[in-house]
């Protein structure tokens, strides 16, 4: 059959035959008319040949999958039928988002914007699978509350969410980013200058990097007291070497044909620096600066377990999980989750625009 030769071609044979188990046993009755509609709607349009799915072709996936998903959730119970058309649904998202990846690049704007489609319907379909699996098998909330309960828990909880987002992720995160990676780029100038400290401190930087946090947290609460000021001590601790080994090896990246040229220019240690070895360091100063994003609000959170005022986000998943309040540990967790792919993404989009020349940013 053609069908199975096409992108997602498996995917649909496995919702089709889900579909077919729901329905034997029972399907109407255990997930209701509509759900049953719009999946065996799904199934049919699977079976569009490969050269007719245009956009209009995904739009019409989308909102049937979207509706059955919707419709599910009511009906969402520990039973075959349900399970098969959980299984239904994953797999024609599954379809959806090869169809989503295997379709050419449109140019210029939309293509930028076409790129986030396939990961943000993967991460849609992944929320509703942990809601209708949560209803289904009825988890107890202490153990693994379901996504609506902790949206329900972020619109009451704003106000405290927000004054631990600016206390873990404002004063200690970005502060301790900051100082860390401007520390490492000024070091990194230092090393490139002087053999002694390139063969000296690199070696040590690499010892300290491997550091375990809980083990430094403890002693920079005791060195800074327990605001922000040490948690930020932490993340310059986390970020600093990383950051400099980076800049180090970018600064060398250049090849010697190059150097040859600026000395025939009668080049100084400045201008070739600022001419030819920085502008070539900048794709591994961002790969230090994306690594850094990472380190930055994992270390600010961790550090907060070991000593904090009664605000920040690490200070609140240790208390909430005490108190067998899940819902507001994972509202903390996807705040911060936010948070870290935002300003992750800030980046990568600065980066974007800065090495457009290097070949890892071609054809994006």
């Amino acid at each position: 059959m053609k069908v199975l030769q096409q992108t997602g071609g498996l995917q649909w044979a496995g919702m089709a035959l889900a579909v077919l188990v729901a329905l034997t046993f029972g399907g109407v009755t255990a997930l209701g008319l509509t759900t049953v509609v719009l999946l065996l709607a799904t199934v049919v349009l699977g079976i569009v040949p490969q050269h007719r799915k245009g956009w209009l072709w995904l739009l019409a996936v989308a909102a049937a999958l979207a509706g059955a998903g919707q419709a599910l959730l009511p009906f969402a119970a520990s039973s075959l039928p349900v399970m098969a058309a959980i299984v239904a649904i994953w797999l024609g998202a599954w379809m959806l988002v090869a169809q989503l990846a295997d379709r050419p690049r449109v140019a210029k704007g939309p293509g930028r914007l076409q790129g986030l489609l396939a990961p943000l319907t993967f991460g849609v379909t992944l929320l509703w699978l942990w809601e209708v699996t949560v209803r289904a098998l009825e988890v107890p909330r202490v153990i693994l509350p379901a996504p609506s309960a902790i949206w329900a828990r972020i619109l009451r909880s704003t106000d405290i969410l927000w004054v631990d987002f600016v206390q873990t992720f404002v004063k200690g995160a970005l502060s301790g980013f900051a100082i860390g990676v401007g520390a490492a780029i000024v070091f990194a100038l230092l090393v490139d200058r002087s053999d002694f400290l390139r063969r000296g401190l690199l070696p040590v930087g690499n010892f300290l990097a491997v550091l375990p946090i809980i083990g430094t947290a403890p002693i920079m609460v005791m060195w800074f007291g327990f605001d922000w000021p040490s948690k930020a001590a932490v993340v310059v601790a986390m970020v600093f070497f990383p950051m400099l080994v980076n800049t180090v090896q970018g600064l060398a990246a250049t090849e010697a044909m190059q150097r040859d040229l600026m000395r025939t220019y009668n080049a100084s240690w400045a201008q070739a620096l600022l001419k030819l070895r920085l502008p070539a360091a900048m794709p591994f100063i961002f790969n230090g600066l994306k690594i850094s994003s990472t380190l930055a609000l994992i270390g600010a959170i961790v550090a907060e377990f070991f000593g904090s005022p009664t605000r920040g986000m690490g200070f609140r998943i240790s208390t909430e999980v005490g108190r067998l309040q899940l819902d507001m540990v994972w509202a903390e967790i996807a705040v911060a989750a936010l948070a870290g792919s935002l300003f992750y993404g800030m980046i990568a989009l600065v980066e974007r625009g800065v090495t457009f020349w290097h070949p890892s940013q071609r054809g994006r």
